[in-house]
C-alpha cells in the first residue's frame, strides 16, 4: 500500500553551491495553481540567472525551466515533489550563476538535488482527503450531531433550515462516513439519509 501524500506544515528551504553556481529552493504549501504563481512572484529573485519552479496540486502541475535548457531544472525539481511523496506544494529553484557551466546531466541533478534536499528535511504532515455529504434532520436532533462532529472529523461547509429541520453538508475523511451516517440513522430512527454530494 502507498505511503498518504503529504504536504509541507510550513515553508521550507536549502541552498547548495555547485562549481560556484548557488542555488536556493525555496518550498510552500499551496492550495491552488493561484497561490503556487503567488508564491514564485514573492520569492522569485530579478537579479537571479534562474528562477525555475515546479507545483503539484493533486492532478494539476506545471514546470518551468525559465530559460535553462529544456528539461533541465523544471522537471528534475517536479521529480523531487513526487519521488518525496509531497502534494499541495510550490518549489522555486533560484540560481546565481558562478561562472561553470554544468551540462545538461549537472544542471539536472543540481535542480533535482537541491530540492529533494529541501522536502527532505522539511517538516511534513499527512493530507487527508475528505468526502463531501448532504442530508437533512430534525431540529431536535441538530445539536447532538453538531456536538458530535469533531469526533468525525467533520466541518461544516453549508448549513440550511427550513421549517421542520435543517439541511448540511459536510467534508469528512472517508473512513468516517460509514460511521456518520449510522449515527444520523440511529438519531433519526431511519428517517434521515447520507448521501455523498459529486
Amino acid at each position: 500500500m502507498n505511503s498518504p501524500l503529504c504536504t509541507l506544515a510550513q515553508p521550507a528551504e536549502a541552498a547548495q553551491d555547485i562549481k560556484k553556481s548557488r542555488f536556493l529552493c525555496l518550498a510552500a504549501p499551496v492550495a491552488s495553481p493561484d497561490a503556487a504563481l503567488a508564491f514564485l512572484a514573492r520569492v522569485g529573485d530579478p537579479q537571479a540567472t534562474h528562477n525555475c519552479w515546479a507545483y503539484r496540486i493533486g492532478q494539476s502541475y506545471r514546470f518551468s525551466d525559465d530559460g535553462e535548457p529544456a528539461g533541465t531544472a523544471g522537471k528534475p525539481i517536479l521529480q523531487a515533489i513526487d519521488g518525496q511523496g509531497f502534494d499541495q506544494v510550490m518549489l522555486v529553484v533560484t540560481r546565481w550563476y558562478g561562472g561553470i557551466k554544468l551540462g545538461a546531466g549537472g544542471l539536472m541533478r543540481a535542480y533535482g538535488g537541491v530540492a529533494a534536499e529541501c522536502l527532505r528535511l522539511a517538516e511534513r504532515v499527512p493530507l487527508v482527503h475528505k468526502t463531501e455529504v448532504d442530508f437533512e434532520l430534525p431540529f431536535a436532533v441538530l445539536a447532538i450531531l453538531k456536538a458530535r462532529l469533531a469526533d468525525f472529523e467533520a466541518d461544516c461547509l453549508a448549513e440550511r433550515y427550513g421549517s421542520d429541520g435543517a439541511s448540511l453538508r459536510l467534508a469528512l475523511p472517508e473512513p468516517r462516513v460509514a460511521a456518520l451516517a449510522q449515527l444520523l440513522a440511529d438519531l433519526t430512527r431511519g428517517r434521515s439519509t447520507l448521501r455523498r454530494a459529486d
